[in-house]
């Protein structure tokens, strides 16, 4: 991908591609806050589709690239996140409600101005397409003014846990011989990753009556990686496994990514040592 030229450091990223010609496939790294703890995190944009970064590593692992030997034998993967995760909180502390006050309608480049993260400002026009799902939006002239909406969060939210109910159906025949309150306990617990237990998954447990505090307990223990210097370009993340065909989150803490230090050239490796043979 053409989003790594420019840099000295090598690595393998897998990422999905959307085999569309009217696109150049050129991506950005982006620090953004994540969306439950608020540490900075690193995600990748490209062709306009945000996709959160995540890596895996064996001991005393590296790869052959080419004619090259790589010292960082991690390999990371790109997988598509749905950006209303990321702008939730940002849309909540956007709107500046006090109490019972609904908040305020604000214009969205005020709304993505957020101190020490210039990324957002390359989502503006995802923002304005994802977020009218969620968002009560006012049109003054030529101007767009947004407020988060409570109820249509809760519904958007609704339909995730559907959505992902009947994927973990399909994932693992365990899941259809539990009890569906059961299920829908672990759907919810999943999504938690991505939300703040105040407001979004408290309203959400109180909707579909479930437990709050056994929800939370079904959420891994966990370190959410820092994202490294954005001049430097490397991406961290953390690990995720899948056991037995059913999700699951390693409980193991994310490790940040360490800077490569060199690439050798393998008929470079050959050559030194025929000539110690000689």
């Amino acid at each position: 991908m053409a989003w790594s030229q420019g840099f000295d450091e090598t690595r393998l990223l897998i990422a999905p591609d959307n085999n569309s010609s009217s696109t150049n496939g050129v991506g950005r790294l982006l620090s953004l806050r994540h969306p439950k703890t608020g540490i900075a995190t690193c995600y990748l944009l490209v062709d306009d589709v945000l996709q959160e970064m995540h890596w895996f590593k064996q001991p005393y692992s590296s790869w052959f690239l080419g004619d090259y030997v790589t010292e960082d034998g991690r390999l990371y993967t790109a997988t598509s996140v749905d950006p209303i995760f990321i702008f939730l909180p940002i849309f909540e502390e956007g709107r500046m409600k006090k109490g019972d006050d609904l908040g305020k309608f604000r214009q969205l480049d005020e709304i993505m101005l957020i101190d020490g993260f210039p990324g957002y400002q390359h989502l503006l026009s995802i923002a304005e397409k994802s977020m009218q799902l969620v968002c009560e939006v006012k049109e003054i002239g030529s101007s767009k003014f947004f407020r988060l909406d409570d109820s249509k969060v809760i519904s958007w939210l609704y339909h995730k846990v559907c959505q992902l109910k009947q994927t973990l159906l399909t994932l693992d025949k365990n899941y259809a011989a539990q009890d569906e309150k059961d299920t829908l306990s672990d759907a919810v617990s999943i999504l938690g990753e991505y939300l703040k237990a105040d407001p979004w998954l408290e309203l959400l447990c109180s909707n579909l009556r479930l437990n709050l505090i056994e929800v939370m307990r079904k959420e891994p223990e966990k370190h959410v990686p820092n994202s490294v210097e954005s001049d430097v370009g490397s991406a961290v993340s953390q690990e995720k496994n899948k056991i037995n065909g059913r999700t699951t989150r390693a409980g193991k803490q994310t490790k940040k990514a360490k800077m490569e230090t060199e690439s050798h050239n393998i008929k470079d490796m050959f050559s030194r040592a025929s000539r110690r043979k000689n």
